[in-house]
Parts: structure tokens; sequence; C-alpha cells
């Protein structure tokens, strides 16, 4: 199997849709896109009650369905409250480490569609002012974002039209290098949502069909836990489409597909992994099998949702995830490639 790939397509989504805001809660931006981009490949598009997209890929045997999820919603905050002096105080959407969003520039986003530019800084933010600023604990009740409007009170914040639980979204700084790098935050997950409009893509210009029917679920609350929860009820195998995590004890690098053989939801189901490995080996795809404690996936959700289904994980190797991410065109480019040969493969 020699299926073509359209790199230039799939890095060209993959950065509008980086620079497209979409913290967990705040999608509809982001799934409008989807949306228009399905469509403008011949391909039929539906939304669930909680806003996922599902696009639909008739194979060649109507008899089975085959799954994918990745997501588009990624990590952020929301305004928790306002304090006095005309800052604001946040509260996470997602896990990570305070630390990791330290002087990070920021947009807040008002409910009646304005936005609004910040800074997220901890309250003792300079060294030349708090003698404990350098180790000044990177907690939530010690973050603060820092508008850039002229606002001294609360009620200059207010005025403003910004209010507790407005969402604030995280600039990704995203860089695309001619050497393949790709560093960004919120790689975790729009990689992967790159990777499959790369096989849509490839689909339409080539005119192949798949072996069986195809449904793609592009989810919006996968960073909470229950992105995947619900799918149709068709489906018999599920893949979860998700970066590969890289560090201590693990073997993926940035150039790899990784396939998950278990994460903190258990053990992936032996077949379909055991496939995943059979056909990276036989198309000479770069790929390693690693197992994430810390992780969890769509398809953990849609298993503890009580779907009848197997379940797999696989995605493109991405470096300090949660954090200011890096990937490799090559990972995302076989991370298609093996997808694409699970779902043309008959046996």
């Amino acid at each position: 199997m020699n299926l073509p790939f359209n790199q230039d397509y799939v890095l060209d989504f993959l950065e509008e849709i980086l620079n497209t805001p979409s913290p967990t809660g705040y999608t509809h931006h982001i799934m409008e896109r989807i949306e228009a981009e399905a469509r403008s490949l011949g391909f039929e598009f539906e939304r669930t009650q909680k806003g996922c997209g599902i696009i639909s890929v008739p194979g060649n045997d109507p008899s089975r369905t085959i799954g994918f999820t990745a997501h588009v919603d990624t990590l952020g905050a929301m305004v928790r409250s306002i304090n006095a002096r005309g800052t604001l105080r946040i509260t996470p959407v997602g896990g990570y480490m305070m630390n990791a969003i330290e002087n990070e520039y920021c947009t807040i986003h008002t409910r009646d569609g304005r936005i609004y530019s910040g800074t997220i800084l901890t309250t003792h933010p300079s060294v030349h002012v708090y003698s404990d600023a350098r180790d000044f604990k990177r907690d939530e009740a010690n973050m603060e974002i820092r508008i850039d409007e002229l606002v001294h009170t609360k009620e200059d914040v207010m005025n403003l039209g910004i209010r507790t639980g407005d969402f604030v979204s995280f600039d990704p700084r995203a860089v695309i290098f001619d050497n393949g790098y790709v560093k960004s935050r919120h790689l975790d997950d729009k990689a992967s949502v790159a990777a499959l409009f790369g096989i849509l893509e490839s689909i339409h210009r080539d005119r192949w069909t798949p072996a069986y029917n195809l449904k793609l679920i592009i989810t919006n609350y996968e960073e909470i836990g229950h992105g995947g929860s619900y799918i149709p009820a068709e489906i018999d195998e599920l893949i979860a489409v998700d970066m590969g995590a890289m560090g201590d004890d693990l073997a993926c690098t940035e150039l790899d597909v990784s396939i998950c053989a278990k994460d903190s939801s258990g053990p992936y189901d032996y077949g379909m992994t055991s496939k995943f490995i059979r056909l990276a080996e036989r198309e000479q795809i770069q790929h390693v099998v690693d197992i994430y404690p810390y992780y969890g996936s769509d398809a953990s959700a849609a298993l503890r949702g009580g779907n009848n289904i197997k379940a797999a994980l696989i995605g493109p190797g991405v470096h300090a995830s949660h954090g200011m991410e890096r990937t490799h065109i090559q990972a995302v480019m076989n991370t298609a490639k093996l997808l694409a040969a699970y779902v043309t493969d008959t046996e």
C-alpha cells in the first residue's frame, strides 16, 4: 500500500487550527472550521448534543464501522474572580502545571464576544520587588492575569464586560520550521486532528475507499475526561488518535507514531494493538510501543461510558506535553500512514 498524502496540506491545516482558540468548553469557533473543512472535502458532518463533530466516510463493506477520535479542545482557563486591583484570578481548564503557563500571553473571551489581551503572572512577578519571587509557590491562588487595558479597579474591569466564567485561551506561539519541526502549545491534540484531515484530503483527492465505514469523531471535552463518552452505536472498533508521550523509560520520539499498549485506564485491545504493530512493521512505518501510566484518552472515556467496543490508542510523538510542546511532521504523517493502513486492511 502506498497511499499519497499531501504534507503541505497537513501542515497548513495544522497551523490554522493551532491558531484558533479552543479551550475546553469554548470550542464552537473551531468546530465551525472543522465542519467547513470536512464539507469542502465532500464528507457528511453532524454534531452531537454536546457539540462534538462526526464525519462519515463510506467504506467498501458497510457491515463494520471503525471509529477514529481526536480532540480539538485544549488546555485553558476561566476567570474565577476579579481582583480589587484590576487583575483576574483564574481557574484551570484541564490538567497542567501552573509554572507551564507563567508569563504566557493569553486572550480573555467575554460572553458578548469581546476579546482582550493579557499576561499570566504570579502575584509576586518581579525579583526586584519580592524577595521570595524565585521560590514563590506556583499554584492557582498565586496566579493572575494582568489585562492590557487601562484598568486599576474591579469596576474598571467590569466596565470592559469581563465577568466570572469568561474563557481564557493561551497564545499557542506556533512555529513550523523548514526542517519539519513544529513547536506550539496544543499539539495535544491538534497534531492528530491534522493527521486525520490528511487522510480525508487523500481520500477526496485520489478517490480511494476504506475497507469499512469510517466515523471520525472530533471531540471537544477530552481534556476534562468525557470527550469520547458518547460514540455512535454502529462503531465496532474505536481508535483514539492522541499524542504519544516522551520521557522517562519511554521509547517514543518526535519522529514516531506511538502505539500505546496500556495507559491509566488499563490495557488496550490485544488484537487491535497487535494489528497496528504488524502493519507498522509491514509498511516500514517508524513506530514505538509504549505504556503511559498517567494518561487517558477518548477511548478510555468511551469504554467507561459503557460502549460495547474494542479500543486502541495511537498518535504522533510530542515532547513536553501540557507545556511548550514540539513534534515533527514525520510523526504526524507516520500516524496518518498507519491509520490508513489499518482502514484498508481486510485481514
